[in-house]
C-alpha cells in the first residue's frame, strides 16, 4: 500500500459533509490537510477537531469560482506545508428545479462552482504536481455524472462533464506526469446540498426520500478515497461508484 503518512492534501468544500468527513479520515491517517471554503468558521472548528485529535490542517478562504482566490489558496498552503499531494476537487451546488422554471441563475451558479471551479483548482495545483512528478486528484461526480434524473437537467450536466473531464485528465496527465486521478461517483448521501434546493416540491421529494432509505454518510465517502489513495503506486482506481443498499437506480 502506498504510504500516505506526511503527504499534503487541499480539500475544497470543506466546511461540510463529504469534505469535511475527507479532512477528518485523512488527518486521522497522517495526512496535512489544507482545508478550503468560504466559510471560515466552519473550517476553523473542523481545526479544531482535527487538530484535537492530534493532526494537521491549515485553513483557507478560498471561492473555488474566483481564479485568483483559488491561486493564492494554493500557493499558502504551499508555502506552508512544501508541496501537494492530493487534490480533492468536492466544491459543488445542487439545486433542483425543472428546466421550464427557468432559474437561470442557479444554472449559472451550478457551471460556475461544479465545473469551472474544478477546472480553476485543477489548473492551480497541477504545476505543483508535474513539478513533482506525482501527485492524486479526486473529482466528485455523482451517480447523475451517469444517469439523468428529472429536476437535475442542469447539474447532470455539470457532472457529466466532471466524469469526462476526469477521464480526459486521466489519459492526459496519468502516465505522462505520474499522477493518478479518481473520480468519485456517489449516490444519495447526507448533505448540505439539499439545503441549496429553492424549489418547494422537490425540497418535499428530497425530504421523502431521506425517510425511504438509509442515505450514506460523508465518512463513507471518505473511506473509499481513503482505499484509493493508499492504492500501490502502480494502481489508479479511476472510478468509484458509490451507492447506499436502498438505492436500485
Amino acid at each position: 500500500m502506498t504510504n500516505i503518512n506526511g503527504k499534503v492534501a487541499l480539500i475544497t468544500g470543506a466546511s461540510s459533509g463529504i469534505g469535511a468527513a475527507a479532512a477528518l479520515k485523512l488527518a486521522a491517517a497522517g495526512v496535512k490537510v489544507g482545508i478550503a471554503a468560504r466559510r471560515i468558521d466552519r473550517l476553523e472548528a473542523l481545526k479544531a477537531d482535527i487538530t484535537k485529535a492530534g493532526g494537521e490542517a491549515f485553513v483557507i478562504d478560498m471561492d473555488v469560482v474566483d481564479p485568483a482566490s483559488v491561486e493564492a489558496g494554493v500557493e499558502k498552503l504551499i508555502d506552508a506545508y512544501g508541496s501537494i499531494d492530493v487534490l480533492f476537487n468536492n466544491a459543488g451546488l445542487m439545486p433542483l428545479s425543472d428546466v421550464d422554471q427557468l432559474k437561470t441563475s442557479e444554472w449559472h451558479r451550478m457551471v460556475d462552482v461544479n465545473v469551472k471551479g474544478l477546472l480553476n483548482t485543477t489548473a492551480a495545483v497541477l504545476p505543483q504536481m508535474i513539478a513533482q512528478h506525482s501527485g492524486h486528484i479526486f473529482n466528485t461526480s455523482s451517480i447523475a455524472g451517469r444517469k439523468v434524473f428529472k429536476g437535475l437537467s442542469v447539474y447532470c450536466a455539470t457532472k457529466h462533464a466532471v466524469t469526462a473531464f476526469s477521464d480526459g485528465l486521466r489519459m492526459e496527465v496519468g502516465q505522462k506526469h505520474n499522477i493518478r486521478v479518481t473520480c468519485i461517483q456517489p449516490g444519495a448521501v447526507t448533505t448540505e446540498l439539499y439545503d441549496q434546493i429553492t424549489d418547494a416540491g422537490y425540497r418535499q421529494q428530497m425530504e421523502d426520500l431521506t425517510k425511504q432509505m438509509t442515505f450514506l454518510q460523508g465518512a463513507d465517502i471518505a473511506d473509499t478515497i481513503l482505499f484509493a489513495l493508499q492504492a500501490p503506486a502502480h494502481v489508479n482506481v479511476a472510478e468509484l461508484f458509490v451507492l447506499p443498499i436502498d438505492q436500485g437506480w
